[in-house]
């Protein structure tokens, strides 16, 4: 009896992952055919999530640049090593 788990949960696996791998090709060949209308969508959302990161970026520099000022004001040493 114990030789024959492995085989039916090899066999689960294969069918688990067989059944995920048709649906997974079956998606994507579906977006493939609508991704011939979305080519400007596309570029809306690439140059807003461009904008994202650049406003992200300034805020995360601008932050680091305040708790600096806010450490050098409470006289916290901080020189690098």
């Amino acid at each position: 009896m114990m030789e024959l788990i492995p085989l039916f949960l090899v066999a689960f696996k294969v069918l688990v992952l067989g059944t995920g791998m048709y649906y997974a090709i079956k998606w994507h060949y579906d977006q493939g055919k609508k991704e011939k209308n979305k080519q400007k969508e596309m570029r809306a959302v690439l140059r807003t999530s461009g904008k994202v990161a650049v406003v992200f970026v300034l805020t995360l520099v601008g932050l680091g640049f305040a708790t600096f000022l806010l450490g050098s004001t409470l006289g916290l040493d901080l020189t690098f090593p």
